[in-house]
């Protein structure tokens, strides 16, 4: 039986992972600046990551969510109290898609209404109403429906305001900073003012951390560098570093009913074991500061390399835009240099997602392998 190929591949059979690098089939080492589209957060095969999954493995893997279980309890206090969302509910899923899916029922549920605003460029997922608020038609098949969804351009407020003016507004789902396309950021002031139309025509705004949550951003959620509070928050990708776990964070407002979520999987104890570990390890090792810290110091050391248009984004969520398609550029990285980096819809953008981990020592292995490539 063969894979069904929906994934151009790299040739590349890699085997084990240990902190910031991977290893192939042949032993050969290479540097991960990419943590398979941001999901490892504190490095591959973390040492206490790994204890805490054993642990849980001996003792109960799993159990449906209709046991009380203490580890979920746990989890939910250490994401609240962390996060600085301490008033506010988890309930726990698989998967980024399945966390917006969530997100976008619950606001409806709670406001009555089904209109919603998402934005250009937006990626929130690929089920039936994350990909509505997608702005990707390539990958909407017919029988998705986003006739509810109206794609508004970026950090355009009058767009916004006007929108709220015209219809009644069931909710708002934004990436705080968007990943896919190109590592694009909205303005402090455009997230504010999604916050104000919100609480004033009484729908939900929906942040979006899948791809820049749990410290990436040099915050614990991306959203709060704009000093606003959203009503739900989705959660995955780095919340496991790797371990399939997911979530959103509920405002109080939003009340609980028996059966209007639900999920098999979701918030199993493996899953709440491995976030855990993450939670745990982001804290003891500072990670989030230093992910703010480095962000400092590659605006400062890559500001410089040749064909450079920008460097976008905050923490270690980095786009480095050229004045070229870099598609070759990642290659010669990759089959070259030994280093992983991401692309985006933008073709121009290269993008950094390593491991918060990283080590300035890391960084200066990139950039003298980007400066060799680009002279």
């Amino acid at each position: 039986m063969n894979l069904f190929q929906v994934y151009p591949l790299f040739n590349i059979h890699l085997e084990k992972g240990m902190g910031v690098f991977v290893y192939d089939n042949q032993d050969n080492e290479y540097l991960d600046f990419y943590g398979g589209h941001a999901v490892i957060s504190i490095g591959h095969a973390h040492p206490h990551f790994v204890k805490r999954i054993e642990q849980q493995l001996h003792q109960l893997p799993y159990y449906s969510n209709s046991i009380y279980m203490t580890i979920q309890e746990e989890l939910a206090h250490r994401i609240t109290t962390q996060s600085n969302y301490p008033s506010y509910e988890l309930f726990l899923c698989n998967s980024g898609a399945e966390a917006n899916e969530n997100a976008l029922k619950l606001a409806s549920f709670y406001t009555g209404k089904k209109k919603v605003i998402a934005f250009k460029g937006a990626f929130h997922g690929r089920t039936s109403a994350a990909v509505a608020v997608t702005d990707n038609p390539k990958i909407k098949a017919p029988i998705n429906d986003d006739s509810f969804v109206v794609h508004l351009p970026f950090n355009d407020e009058t767009a916004l305001e006007n929108e709220f003016m015209h219809n009644d507004i069931c909710a708002v789902i934004i990436e705080p900073i968007q990943g896919v396309n190109g590592i694009e950021m909205p303005s402090n002031s455009f997230l504010q003012k999604i916050q104000q139309l919100c609480n004033a025509h009484n729908a939900i705004f929906i942040a979006d951390e899948i791809q820049c949550g749990f410290g990436r951003s040099g915050k614990f959620f991306a959203h709060q560098l704009a000093n606003v509070q959203a009503d739900i928050i989705a959660m995955a990708k780095g919340m496991g570093n790797g371990f399939p776990v997911a979530g959103i964070l509920i405002s109080p407002k939003i009340k609980a009913q028996y059966g209007m979520l639900g999920t098999t999987f979701g918030g199993a104890p493996l899953a709440c074991a491995a976030s855990l570990a993450v939670l745990e390890v982001l804290e003891q090792d500072n990670l989030i500061e230093h992910a703010a810290d480095l962000e400092i110091y590659i605006r400062n050391k890559f500001k410089d390399l040749p064909n450079l248009v920008q460097i976008r984004g905050k923490g270690l969520m980095i786009g480095l835009e050229f004045n070229f398609p870099i598609k070759d550029l990642r290659n010669r990285l990759l089959y070259e240099e030994k280093i992983f980096t991401g692309n985006a819809s933008n073709p121009t953008v290269l993008r950094l997602l390593p491991s918060l981990s990283i080590q300035k020592e890391h960084l200066d292995t990139l950039y003298l392998s980007l400066t060799k490539l680009l002279s």
